[in-house]
């Protein structure tokens, strides 16, 4: 404890601590104690004797604040295999470990508080990083010695002690070597031949190679034997690819009969790979070969630059000369990965088929969650009733990337490739037959939207290039690549197949829509047993593969194609040994969330009419059986719309055309279109006064000169629009004459356009144009209703989003930006609503139309809001809907009317929150089915490749062979059953999430607790006050700590500041188990020190 100074100037005891230890205060053979905020620290450790431990206590000097707790231990308490099981607790959820503490205590310091090898909170930077530059010097000290000899100048050979030797080499991929003689570095490097070699000249290290010394590699023969015939490769200057160098050894086979195996065999059997089968003059490591496979797989590196890294490592300078051996390994490592695909795949398993004989598809990597027939479907699901059909349905999304272009190169004759079909891209052959069948077919064009993947794909690729891009099929729902998907050379997605088995009840190719109309009929939380999909699976992969499109544009056809089926097949191997943790995400996102959904979906409910919701109800089953009924996600009570008015004129405009009644005066301009112009003049009036609005004194050069250019187009389009109303109302020239005139122009948004609105009587003119202004204007005012009603919902779930999910400065920026962008559009339909209005109740007093300010009510700031918004001041039991949600949209609209499209409202919102619930509630389901289906196919698989260990030959094979066949069948099994196990044990949680979740639907006063709970979390988070959100944490028992502790209960909580507060909760409890709890990270992390004594 110590004292501190008090606001009033009065010293008051007020307990500190730093907290120096991140596990329990006690550890076997030593522990360290909590600390007195004094300069003495002590340590308390723990011997361990038979029968108990023997307490020593130990002090020494320490500048660190802490608390200290004397704690006394009755020995028969702990025994090792306790401590043991408390020690590897804190490892897992700590990363910390007995001896690693220790290593402080016993140098007399105090170990971190956090691993200095993690970073630090956010904010403050990388604290080894800092610490790392008060000793620069140090660092560089060290390199600079190490060019010279060090410690070992003058001395003799480190190995043999010989003191004729001159010891002058050292090898620099050997650790703590020294300095050896000749004879020393290559007896010691017969198993390492392809280490590097320096030399000391008397002045400086130069690079030696083991060739030079006199290293000769024998092949075919062990270690350290020498051939009686050694046969030399062609030339003795054999090249051999390594991570870090491209060596030149001398390299001899056997010759003397020792083993029958030929060159090739022979540099296998060292795991060198042979660059050609006759002489091979080259050979690559298999270690660089798994070493570039797995880099390209993560980084998209290309073959180039991969050798020049390891030419560069060879020689930096370029003065060597090395030889060319880019081509060699490209050939290397694209037989590499076919041979890698081959084994993995089982084909070097199959006693009756070679590789040549490999099935379309064989290779590929299948989606473990997804369903296989025969592999991991229970028993009798093809019986399932029709409602629960969707959890055994194939959820399948294709696209195409029009980036993985790939030029006019080479030919198939040059390059066929060495994968015919065998994995995910389609056999040349069958594609090209394809293409030839529909070569004179076309592309019925998109009607609902301009996909240019669609609309442009009868044309070229372009010059120069072969193909357009490439197209997948992918399980939508866990985003791997399907068997077989479509190589797209110059054709379009319909081309696009997957081979999926016609045994599945369901293949569902999910559309991702892109209009309001492909919305509301196959939007994925309006599609029955969709889940909580979402249909991007494509758009994913492709950002995985797009940074490959430099390389594969520049290849042949068949390395293309080969290259395609490695990255894809590397692909759905990460997506697989991380269906541990992205189905887990699934379903805690879906059992967290589902209640809130229900729950809203029941209140809701009960507020409507029971007979009125039977019917929807029947009509929503009716249209999710069949497709072909009306949808009930779209309003029935029609809008007029701009459009569809400016339509009926013109046809009106051609029935008098062909009666010879027409009585326009111009040839290019009708009234209609006159009216209809000056409309929109009037739309971009608004729109420039928007932007002009929004310039200030430091707006940039780029943005005032785009307003001037819109200005100066709008002065023009007004200059023409008077010379044509001039036409048809020759006195609106008068009537400009007539306007006040000013020193300065009007600006172009300021200048009125004299439409009949605004003309009214003060001068005479044709009244069939206030009729065809007021049928556009009345259409305007109901469209701009329509924008400011969706916008306004919009608006209220971009709120809704941002209050619930969204956390940190970027993703609220975002979000504001986004919700800017929306009030906008409110501003902009809210301001066309208005002049429409005065427009329309002008025209009415022209036209003696009745009702019209009626129909059409003022909308002022406070009627702008959303369905569940209430006026200003007003609660929830006064809160009124506004006007503009109980107006239809017609233009002769009865009060029947006004009540249908309340109705029609409701009814389309009661259908969006059944779906919704409904989505989580089978998101549950599949998810719960998924991770049963995996853990059905790791089982299958194990036993796969245990048939495959055990397979018989059709030939006799050698007992190195055989035995190698088993090992590896073993080892794949082996990796499957671990991968079963632990998802198995990752999933064991999900019964009791999905128990709680039923359990929130059931009684939602949980649900309600919950939400409530999670407030004053993020309510005491976002407040940054580390002493105000102190919490009791529940002390969690377990079996295996059968001794009780009688002790006292300290609880640390460790804020921002650099001094922690610190709060005593003295309890006399019995517990069972020592646990260190963190809670509110990271702002707070919360220690239990659970040990008898007092504090």
């Amino acid at each position: 404890m110590g004292r501190n100074q008090g606001k009033t100037g009065k010293k008051k005891e007020k307990i500190k601590c730093a907290v120096h230890l991140p596990s329990p205060a006690f550890q076997q053979g030593s522990s360290a104690g909590l600390l007195p905020l004094a300069s003495t620290l002590r340590i308390k450790k723990l011997k361990a004797v038979e029968g108990g431990f023997k307490v020593r206590d130990r002090s020494f000097r320490s500048d660190v604040n802490a608390a200290i707790a004397a704690f006394t231990w009755k020995e028969r308490d702990l025994t090792d295999s306790q401590l043991d099981a408390v020690w590897d607790r804190v490892h897992q959820s700590a990363g910390w470990d007995q001896g690693y503490v220790d290593s402080f205590v016993n140098q007399d310091k105090l170990p971190p508080e956090n691993d200095p090898e993690l970073p630090n909170e956010k904010g403050k930077g990388d604290k080894a990083m800092h610490e790392w530059t008060k000793h620069v010097d140090a660092y560089l000290q060290g390199l600079i010695t190490l060019e010279g000899r060090g410690h070992s100048a003058g001395a003799s050979c480190s190995q043999c002690q010989t003191a004729d030797n001159e010891a002058k080499f050292r090898c620099l991929c050997c650790d703590n070597l020294g300095m050896v003689c000749q004879e020393c570095i290559v007896s010691m490097h017969q198993h390492l031949p392809l280490h590097r070699i320096e030399c000391w000249n008397g002045t400086y290290f130069g690079c030696s190679s083991l060739k030079s010394l006199g290293l000769r590699i024998q092949l075919g023969h062990p270690v350290g034997k020498r051939c009686a015939r050694p046969i030399k490769t062609w030339g003795d200057d054999f090249v051999i690819i390594d991570c870090d160098q491209i060596h030149y050894v001398g390299l001899d086979y056997c010759g003397c009969g020792h083993t029958s195996k030929g060159q090739v065999e022979q540099l296998l059997e060292c795991r060198f790979y042979p660059a050609t089968v006759v002489n091979p003059k080259t050979a690559a490591t298999f270690r660089v070969l798994e070493l570039f496979e797995l880099l390209q797989y993560e980084s998209k590196l290309s073959t180039y630059e991969f050798y020049q890294t390891v030419s560069r490592l060879t020689d930096n300078t370029g003065l060597q000369g090395i030889k060319d051996r880019y081509p060699t390994l490209l050939r290397l490592v694209h037989q590499w990965r076919h041979l890698k695909m081959l084994k993995r795949s089982g084909r070097g398993h199959d006693p009756f088929r070679g590789a040549s004989e490999t099935r379309p598809g064989e290779c590929a990597l299948l989606c473990p969650p997804c369903p296989h027939p025969g592999i991991n479907l229970p028993e009798g699901w093809e019986n399932v009733n029709r409602e629960h059909r969707y959890l055994y349905a194939l959820n399948l999304a294709l696209d195409a990337c029009f980036r993985m272009k790939r030029k006019d190169c080479s030919s198939e004759e040059a390059d066929p490739g060495l994968s015919q079909g065998f994995a995910y891209v389609i056999e040349e052959a069958a594609f090209q037959e394809y293409l030839k069948k529909h070569e004179k077919d076309t592309e019925p064009k998109s009607t609902c939207s301009r996909h240019d993947a669609v609309n442009l794909a009868d044309m070229r690729p372009g010059q120069g290039y072969a193909s357009s891009g490439i197209a997948t099929v992918e399980c939508s729902r866990h985003n791997s690549k399907r068997p077989l998907a479509d190589d797209a050379d110059r054709c379009d997605l319909s081309m696009v197949h997957s081979p999926a088995s016609a045994n599945c009840p369901d293949q569902h190719f999910l559309p991702t829509p892109s209009t309001r109309s492909c919305r509301n009929r196959f939007a994925f939380m309006l599609t029955p047993g969709a889940g909580l999909g979402d249909g991007e699976a494509p758009e994913r992969g492709w950002g995985e593969l797009n940074p490959l499109a430099t390389s594969t544009r520049e290849m042949g056809p068949g390395t293309c194609r080969d290259t395609l089926d490695y990255h894809f097949g590397d692909y759905n191997w990460r997506k697989t040994i991380r269906l541990g943790d992205s189905l887990l995400k699934k379903m805690v996102t879906a059992t967290s969330d589902v209640a809130e959904h229900v729950i809203a979906h029941q209140e809701l409910e009960a507020t409507l009419d029971r007979e009125q919701l039977q019917s929807w109800a029947e009509a929503m089953v009716a249209w999710e059986l069949n497709p072909n009924n009306p949808n009930p996600y779209e309003v029935v009570v029609k809008t007029p719309t701009q459009a569809a008015v400016r339509r009926q004129l013109a046809e009106e405009e051609e029935r008098a055309l062909a009666a010879g009644t027409d009585a326009s005066l111009s040839d290019e301009v009708s009234p209609c279109s006159l009216i209809a112009l000056g409309i929109d003049l009037e739309s971009e009036q608004r729109s420039l006064k928007t932007l002009t609005k929004a310039l200030w004194d430091h707006s940039q050069d780029r943005q005032i000169t785009r307003v001037k250019l819109r200005s100066n187009t709008l002065t023009r389009k007004l200059e023409e629009w008077f010379s044509l109303l001039q036409l048809y109302v020759p006195t609106s020239a008068l009537l400009r004459k007539r306007e006040p005139q000013t020193k300065e122009s009007p600006k172009p948004f300021e200048v009125r356009l004299w439409l009949p609105s605004q003309i009214g009587t003060r001068v005479s003119f044709d009244r069939s144009l206030a009729e065809i202004e007021y049928k556009l204007r009345n259409a305007q005012a109901h469209e701009a209703l329509g924008v400011l009603r969706r916008n306004l919902q919009i608006r209220a779930t971009l709120y809704d989003v941002k209050d619930r999910w969204l956390r940190g400065q970027g993703a609220n920026t975002r979000a504001l930006n986004a919700i800017a962008t929306v009030q906008a559009r409110i501003a902009a339909a809210r301001d066309e609503y208005r002049q429409a209005r005065n427009a329309l109740l002008a025209l009415a007093a022209l036209l003696n139309h009745q009702n019209v300010d009626q129909e059409f009510l003022p909308l002022e700031d406070k009627d702008i809001r959303s369905m569940t918004e209430a006026e200003p001041g007003q609660g929830e039991t006064r809160r009124k809907l506004s006007w503009i949600w109980r107006r239809v949209n017609a233009a002769d609209a009865t009060e029947e009317e006004t009540e249908a499209f309340v109705t029609e409202t409701i009814r389309v919102e009661w259908g969006k929150s059944r779906a919704r619930a409904q989505r989580y509630q089978e998101e549950i389901k599949l998810v719960q089915e998924e991770m049963d289906r995996t853990l059905r196919y790791f089982v299958w698989k194990v036993a796969d490749w245990h048939s495959k260990s055990v397979a018989p030959r059709m030939e006799p094979i050698s007992a190195e062979y055989a035995e190698g066949l088993k090992a590896y069948a073993e080892r794949q099994a082996s990796l499957c059953q671990s991968l079963h196990d632990g998802f198995k044990a990752q999933w064991q949680g999900v019964p009791g999430l999905v128990k709680s979740a039923n359990d929130e639907i059931d009684r939602p006063d949980l649900f309600y607790r919950r939400k409530q709970q999670e407030f004053e979390r993020r309510k005491a988070r976002n407040s940054g006050d580390a002493g105000a959100g102190i919490h009791i944490v529940d002390i969690v028992h377990h079996s295996y700590m059968t001794s009780i502790l009688r002790a006292t209960l300290v609880t640390l909580v460790r804020g921002y500041a650099p001094i922690f507060d610190v709060v005593h909760y003295l309890y006399t409890i019995w517990i069972t188990e020592a646990t260190l709890v963190r809670e509110y990270a990271p702002i707070f992390d919360v220690v239990h020190y659970l040990i008898r004594g007092d504090a």
